[in-house]
């Protein structure tokens, strides 16, 4: 049966019990809402892993200014009956207070990637990316897994994530795991609830049109910034609000050269963000 816990001090005496036994654990941070594209970082960890452990905890600090803190989808309820079906382990459900306590005259203390957390998504959610890393450090600090996992869908931040467990010299392995889509193609997001019925009719215009580039290069065409402009000229012409829609080397995010590549794309339909990717070479 799953156990659910709300303070940091809790957590850590059950993983003391855990650990004693050299039981391998996996952590799945989440911001709660969970659809398949989380459970599926679930099913992977209780593969890869003995004790599973989920969080859900909603923030703050990653949102920028204008953004939905107030109003992102809380469905802790049946996220519970999600993860206990799945017979997960352990769940941290912490207050706002307990991962950022303000009355013990401690600075705050704060992670950041300024190669990686400035283009892209960073470019238009400045310190976004700060606050993902500064909250994923905390919780590796509480938990001290051996594996944590995240989903390719926020590939930028799974490549700030890897830099932070390389430079900070963790010993934590970070698994990914692959995108799930809607039978139309769209990649799931918890903000996906935020679409009207039409757009989420038209929101798989974004992934198809991702295909299409892919399909280009695989064609030969290697003139990135032109596929760029008829991708953003496609989009527009959808109904999309462009924030980028980028070629860039899937290891650094840098406009692409010959190795590896991967389109990254944001864009806004209606008042929804949505995001989504898809690598060159390994695209089915």
């Amino acid at each position: 049966m799953i156990k659910i816990v709300k303070k940091i001090v809790h957590l850590e005496s059950l993983l003391s019990d855990v650990r004693s036994v050299k039981k391998k654990i996996s952590l799945v941070p989440t911001m709660g809402n969970l659809h398949k594209g989380h459970l599926s970082l679930v099913e992977k960890a209780k593969k890869i892993s003995d004790y599973v452990v989920v969080t859900i905890f909603v923030n703050p600090t990653q949102f920028v200014e204008g953004e939905d803190f107030a109003n992102y989808p809380r469905t802790l309820d049946s996220d519970i009956n999600l993860l206990s079906e799945l017979d997960v382990d352990l769940l941290f459900v912490p207050e706002v207070i307990e991962l950022y306590p303000t009355n013990d005259n401690t600075p705050t203390i704060e992670i950041s990637n300024p190669e990686l957390e400035s283009i892209h998504c960073g470019k238009y959610r400045p310190g976004h990316f700060k606050g993902v890393a500064t909250i994923v450090s905390k919780l590796f600090s509480i938990v001290q897994p051996n594996i944590a996992l995240f989903g390719e869908k926020d590939y930028q931040q799974l490549l700030i994530i890897r830099s932070l467990v390389k430079n900070l010299l963790l010993p934590i392995e970070v698994v990914s795991a692959p995108t799930i889509r809607e039978d139309s193609g769209l990649a799931m997001s918890s903000r996906n609830t935020y679409l009207s019925k039409s757009e989420f009719r038209q929101a798989p215009k974004l992934y198809k049109c991702i295909k299409e580039t892919i399909k280009m290069i695989r064609n030969g065409d290697k003139d990135y910034e032109q596929l760029e402009k008829e991708a953003n000229i496609f989009l527009e012409q959808a109904g999309f609000k462009v924030e980028y829609y980028s070629i860039c080397d899937s290891k650094t995010l840098a406009p692409a050269g010959d190795d590896d590549a991967i389109v990254l794309v944001a864009a806004w339909l209606g008042k929804t963000r949505l995001i989504d990717n898809a690598r060159v070479h390994t695209y089915d």
